[in-house]
């Protein structure tokens, strides 16, 4: 039986039996920001961990992002990070009460949202939390190009819930795909100065 951390806000994928280097990973990198007090656990899932922080979550996941477009094979097991503003009890009740909350203080009237749900070892339906968060917010909902997306994570008897940008979702491939385009671009862009010179 696992104990998970209960009280976390970063939510990190990793590759299946590889939750220990990936935990390792996260700890070292967090140093490297200065956070020496970030604990992780694994889940009882496979190929999920979740950890704490000190830093804000947000900034951390940032960070990572910066990261990987500067050097993007600097982490092997982390694939992907999701940061966690409030973590509740998983009722449809209390997540909603956390998302409308958070979404009263980090959206404005113009931003279009999407609502996202994982939900693991619980029997909550997916649609049923979309739906209770949806009908109480004013936004426009936009489902292919959201400005904020509404995040509810669900483990068992606990769920992270945040509102962030879309591009703090960290996920490494994206980043790396990324990152491939970009140095491209400028990998053309050289080619054509250096050919108009000829």
């Amino acid at each position: 039986m696992v104990l998970m951390l209960r009280d976390f806000n970063l939510v990190v994928s990793t590759y299946r039996n590889r939750e220990n280097d990936c935990i390792a990973e996260l700890w070292y990198f967090a140093r490297e920001l200065g956070d020496k007090q970030l604990d992780a656990s694994r889940t009882g899932l496979p190929a999920l961990v979740v950890a704490r922080t000190s830093l804000d979550p947000e900034y951390f996941a940032s960070k990572a992002r910066e990261k990987v477009l500067e050097n993007p094979w600097y982490f092997r097991y982390i694939l992907k990070i999701v940061p966690i503003h409030v973590v509740v009890e998983s009722t449809l009740e209390e997540i909603t009460k956390a998302a409308l909350t958070l979404a009263a203080s980090k959206m404005v009237p113009e931003d279009t949202y999407k609502v996202e749900v994982k939900i693991r070892l619980s029997d909550l339906s997916r649609e049923s939390i979309i739906d209770s968060i949806a009908s109480q917010l004013k936004n426009k909902v936009d489902l292919t190009n959201p400005q904020k997306l509404v995040m509810v994570e669900v483990f068992g008897e606990v769920a992270g819930v945040a509102v962030i940008p879309p591009d703090l979702i960290v996920s490494m491939e994206r980043l790396r795909r990324e990152a491939r385009r970009t140095r491209a671009q400028s990998l053309g862009g050289e080619a054509e100065e250096s050919g108009a010179g000829a």
